[in-house]
């Protein structure tokens, strides 16, 4: 069964809030045991929060566009529970407040759905815009946080997003909480490189993941997983492959972390071309979640510095496992794989674990890096943020950096620095506080 939201009393001027029109069809859809509902071609469909739910594939025709509303007051404030709030009182309002992973409102949501798929070639707009602060010319600091995500699925199974173009988010963009069974093949996902916090796609506890075919740029961390505070009873992330994807990012391209509640396992990245990024993948453990069981395989990254309130100092490959705070304790970070792996840019591979709390077992193979200067920022170093005290090492940087690890392999490993980066560089391969660290 097909349900065109325009029988359903949708305008699609641009102008109406149409959201009324689209939740009727959804949930008609839904209770009558699901089918399509399509948003046609040819027009914008102004709109606050929508509530997808089970059974229902969310169509957008090439040409429509779901545009998110300029009235914070059209988007659904939402309880600890995953429901909506019915009145507002009490609930957070829009200014910053503390964040443990669970955000305030959303524009697309669902909690505890199943068979659940957003398809087609259409455009999502999530307006961002309406959350513009402080602009330094290089980096877009929001109104308030946490903003608005374009889209929070929680507790989902059986979920596929396909084709979709997605873009203009202020937060982050695809937030998957505690689902299982999830396909995301084929998206386009465009946010400001400017664009504090817009991350691209975020699973958060989830299981069983498959994220392929995608173009991702963003002003934050383009693919990042996540373990975070308020939905530790999910469990792990695990069972997650990453392939075939173009990545773009202000931030890392690649992320694990830093909230991370409980483990990442069980991970694939492959076949993957990562460009002008402030990091290429990043490993960040601050909490007590551990990572082990991952392999990175077949990558090309290239990064470049960016100002300074971007984490990161172009490291191509960056695993830290420092505690957040004190009294948390970071988890452990261990067995994973490297091979394959081409790197261009304005930093090499950094390894630092902590005094008590080595990074272990991992293995670097056919890595070809080559070194050179390719933006007008300062090369400073290392970027430990978050963390206790500053966060920053400056110093020269080396092609390979690693302080507290113990058992680390490197093979074929070729190094090429070019004329434009000798003033700021060290040496090939630098290890402290290290130990049977081999390279053959």
């Amino acid at each position: 069964m097909v349900y065109n939201i325009l029988d359903f009393g949708a305008k699609g001027d641009g102008i109406t809030n149409d959201a009324a029109a689209i939740q009727r069809a959804v949930d008609t859809c839904s209770k009558e045991g699901g089918g399509r509902v399509l948003l046609p071609a040819g027009h914008t469909y102004n709109t606050g929060s929508i509530l997808l739910k089970s059974n229902v594939e969310f169509h957008l025709e090439m040409g429509a566009v779901l545009k998110a509303s300029d009235s914070l007051e059209d988007y659904y404030p939402l309880a600890n529970d995953g429901k909506i709030v019915a009145h507002k009182s009490g609930v957070p309002s829009f200014i910053n407040s503390e964040y443990a992973g669970r955000p305030f409102h959303a524009f697309l949501y669902g909690f505890d759905q199943e068979n659940v798929a957003i398809t087609g070639f259409g455009t999502i707009d999530a307006n961002e815009k309406i959350f513009y602060g402080d602009n330094s010319g290089y980096h877009i600091e929001g109104t308030y946080y946490p903003r608005i995500p374009l889209m929070l699925l929680e507790k989902f199974t059986h979920l596929t997003i396909k084709d979709v173009t997605l873009k203009n988010c202020a937060f982050w963009t695809v937030h998957l909480v505690g689902c299982e069974d999830v396909l995301i093949d084929g998206i386009r996902l465009l946010n400001n490189l400017q664009m504090a916090n817009s991350d691209g796609i975020d699973p958060d506890h989830c299981r069983n993941v498959r994220i392929s075919n995608c173009h991702i740029e963003c002003g934050d961390d383009a693919i990042v997983l996540k373990n975070s505070g308020d939905y530790k009873h999910y469990g792990p992330c695990e069972n997650i492959v990453i392939s075939n994807c173009t990545l773009i990012s202000t931030s890392a391209a690649i992320k694990f972390g830093t909230e991370g509640e409980s483990d990442f396992r069980n991970i694939l990245v492959q076949n993957c071309a990562i460009s002008r990024s402030n990091r290429g993948i990043s490993i960040q453990i601050r909490d007590n979640g551990n990572v082990e069981n991952a392999v990175f395989s077949n990558i090309t990254i290239e990064t470049r510095r960016f100002s300074h309130e971007w984490w990161g100092r172009a490291e191509a490959i960056c695993l830290t496992a420092h505690d957040r705070k004190e009294g948390v304790k970071a988890g452990k970070v261990k067995n994973l794989h490297f091979e394959n792996i081409t790197c261009k840019g304005e930093n090499g591979i950094f390894v630092r674990g902590s005094e008590d709390n080595p990074i272990e077992d991992v293995s670097f193979k056919n890595i070809h890096m080559t070194l050179e200067k390719n933006s007008k920022w300062e090369i400073e170093g290392y970027d430990i943020r978050p963390c206790q005290g500053d966060g920053n090492i400056r110093t020269k940087i080396s092609a390979v950096y690693v302080e507290h690890a113990k058992d680390l392999r490197f093979e074929q490993l070729k190094v090429d620095v070019k004329d434009s980066i000798r003033p700021y560089y060290k040496e090939e391969f630098t290890t402290v506080n290290s130990e049977n660290v081999v390279r053959n």
